[in-house]
């Protein structure tokens, strides 16, 4: 009865006159608000909500603290929160071990019990040895503010680099700790960012990444400026090994081959394309850093990615002349990509990973977003493939240029993820280590199908629902995609995702342009001015969902994060009729402003930016932001960020929940969750499932007809 009584109160909202409508809204706190009005070559534009963008400012905190409050006490409320929150936490809980790395004769991963907040690094001497703890997390930083994000061990097995990260935030300190003793080292780089950590083969020191003059200052919010890559001497000494001068936004980043020869160096003015280098480590010139770095590419139009060397051969993987991607060799010193011999060719199938172990290139291919992994020898002659265990996802190949086996994480919508590995030998598949999930499978099937967009492009979809459903549009569905960056969103399991199946739902994903399913053609097809493609495609997801009676516009839900949250943001002012929910995640929503924060700058190559007067008419034309109206009524909305997110600042989800809010033209709620020491990417495990309890009330409670 109650669940009726919603239904018609739902019902009728649209035949409420708009004043009586938000009447019956929460009172949502009052953001602070300015008269800012910007001038774009000619285009006015005003922002009143401009003050959010300032973090640390009172009024800003007061704003936060408000609305917080309201939307925990909204979802405090909800009825299914505590024990959709209780279904999480148990299908959380088993073991999950990450793919591992052969570095000093020993293998080092991370795994999680369960429910810690953070995994723990280990190491094992064999296949089939006791696992030691090298690192945990959890005793570091009991309360989980505080990140273990990455880590690397030197050749020589005496010490581990691992950054900490305050709230989760790219921001990182690289601590060096002595595996003899267990303590850590002196040494401190503090304030890397985009960075990895890659030793010589001598132990003596590693590569960084840091911004200029971080090392003295640094902030969650300022745009980044002058990438640097350096050399840190165990001990405390650095030197400056490589910057651009030509370009204060390109990104640098760079790493030792197995071996420990050769030094490559990338470079990049966005995220699509880069420029290498290679240096000789044993020059006797400069035995502690080798030869000047001579160039491998000097053009910035494609992406050209090292796999190793053997002997002055390097093998690179290369989208150059071949968008979906071939393996070359190339000689050290020669910079002529004429002079490149092609080993592996471009295919039908697009090439996502690629490895070279030993005497083998192994190639995991996308056929339809599905995982192929097959092998070639290192004069490119196919030498079969590996087989999987089922249709589903093999990512994360791990493997080394003098070694003879590969591990890899296999993963669909409806399997948990196992940690195989692949003797070349043997030519085997064995689990790493196999561990029981409480989920159990078998009710549900996945369906992999197309749908045409809006230009008639025919686009993947993945649907997950209990197997012989009705198609009655009543089930709760979520749609969600990403659509950009040259990503691929491929199978993969999640306790989220059996979470939502056991609530009775549908979990649907597609695959839009603007990611990499199809190679660079599909990424290009989704950039800058194409941009509306992709939410063109999402659109016409959610109506083939619609048709195929998974869901209606009452029942359908909207999710995605970052770009997939500008996507979410987007299609919701476009098409407000179309979806009854909208979870927006750390989203990209100010798509004029947003170049200005942090790494934005860099995005600039995919979206374009409104610096250039070009650009400024098809960003304007859908920012999330700039397109909500006063007296439409959206979809109810949960957005969510955090206060440490420094990849996409909260600033533009406060702005963007704040003109929601002041527009929405009926009852549906819109609430903003902002989580406190939260970042990104780097989150402990309780939050995360408190955070999707969370979103998962809000849209059974507000998705028409299926709440609680």
């Amino acid at each position: 009865m109650r669940i009726r009584s919603r239904s018609l109160v739902l019902a009728t909202l649209v035949l409420l006159p708009a004043a009586a409508l938000r009447a019956q809204q929460p009172q949502y706190p009052p953001a602070p608000r300015s008269e800012q009005v910007d001038m774009y070559f000619g285009r006015q534009v005003a922002d009143p909500y401009r003050p959010l963008e300032d973090l640390d400012a009172p009024a800003t905190k007061t704003w936060v603290e408000a609305e917080n409050a309201l939307t925990f006490g909204y979802l405090g409320g909800l009825a299914r929160r505590d024990s959709i929150r209780q279904r999480l936490t148990a299908l959380w809980n088993y073991p999950r071990v990450q793919v591992p790395y052969r570095e000093a004769g020993q293998l080092w991963f991370r795994r999680n019990a369960g429910l810690q907040r953070q995994s723990v690094l280990y190491r094992k001497a064999a296949l089939g040895a006791a696992s030691a703890v090298v690192l945990d997390p959890n005793a570091l930083f009991p309360d989980g503010n505080t990140a273990v994000a990455q880590w690397s061990v030197s050749p020589d097995g005496r010490i581990l680099g691992y950054t900490t990260a305050a709230g989760g935030s790219d921001l990182q300190d690289i601590h060096l700790r002595s595996l003899r003793t267990g303590r850590d080292l002196p040494d401190v780089v503090a304030h890397v960012k985009f960075s990895g950590i890659s030793w010589t083969r001598d132990g003596r020191g590693f590569y960084y990444s840091r911004f200029r003059g971080s090392e003295r200052g640094a902030n969650l919010r300022d745009a980044n400026v002058w990438h640097q890559f350096w050399y840190h001497t165990v001990g405390g000494t650095e030197r400056l090994i490589f910057e651009r001068h030509d370009d204060s936004t390109a990104w640098v980043g760079g790493g030792v081959s197995d071996d420990g020869r050769w030094l490559f160096v990338s470079s990049g003015s966005g995220t699509t394309n880069n420029r290498l280098w290679v240096a000789d480590l044993k020059d006797p010139r400069r035995p502690d850093l080798g030869a000047p770095l001579a160039p491998v590419t000097t053009a910035e139009d494609a992406i050209v990615s090292p796999l190793g060397a053997v002997g002055d051969t390097l093998f690179l993987y290369t989208n150059w002349q071949a968008p979906r991607g071939r393996i070359v060799a190339s000689l050290a010193g020669d910079s002529a990509r004429a002079h490149w011999r092609t080993v592996v060719a471009e295919g039908p199938d697009v090439m996502n990973e690629v490895l070279l172990v030993g005497d083998h290139l192994i190639v995991a291919y996308l056929v339809d977003v599905q995982t192929r992994l097959r092998l070639f020898d290192r004069a490119g002659n196919p030498q079969g493939e590996v087989p999987l265990p089922d249709v589903g996802t093999a990512s994360g190949l791990s493997g080394r240029n003098d070694g003879s086996d590969v591990f890899f994480a296999f993963s669909s919508y409806l399997r948990p993820t196992a940690v195989c590995r692949y003797d070349l030998r043997a030519r085997q598949v064995e689990p790493f280590e196999p561990a029981p999930t409480p989920f159990d499978p078998a009710p549900y099937e996945t369906r992999a199908t197309f749908y045409q967009s809006r230009d008639g492009t025919r686009i993947p979809m993945f649907v997950t629902a209990r197997r012989g459903i009705a198609r009655d549009g009543s089930h709760p569905t979520i749609l969600y995609a990403y659509g950009g960056f040259n990503i691929s969103e491929q199978p993969y399991f999640s306790p989220a995702v059996a979470a939502w199946l056991e609530l009775g739902g549908v979990y649907a994903v597609a695959n839009l342009r603007g990611g990499g399913e199809y190679g660079e053609a599909w990424h290009r097809a989704g950039m800058r001015e194409r941009k509306q493609t992709v939410f063109d495609d999402f659109i016409a997801a959610g109506g083939f969902l619609i048709r195929e009676g998974y869901a209606t516009p009452r029942t359908l839900a909207i999710q995605g994060g970052s770009n997939g949250g500008l996507l979410v943001g987007a299609v919701m002012t476009q098409r407000p009729e179309l979806f009854g929910v909208a979870l927006p995640a750390v989203g990209v929503m100010d798509m004029l402003r947003y170049q200005r924060f942090t790494g934005g700058q860099l995005w600039a190559e995919e979206y374009g930016s409104s610096d250039d007067s070009a650009a400024v008419g098809y960003l304007a034309a859908y920012s999330p932001l700039h397109n909500l109206r006063s007296g439409t009524c959206y979809p109810a909305t949960l957005v969510t960020t955090a206060d440490h997110d420094d990849r996409v600042v909260p600033s533009h989800s406060f702005k963007f929940a704040a003109t929601l809010q002041a527009a929405q033209g009926c009852a549906r709620p819109v609430m903003i969750r902002v989580e406190t020491s939260g970042s990104h990417g780097y989150r402990p495990t309780d939050r995360v499932i408190a955070e999707i309890a969370d979103q998962f009330a809000f849209a059974l409670a507000n998705l028409g007809g299926v709440g609680p």
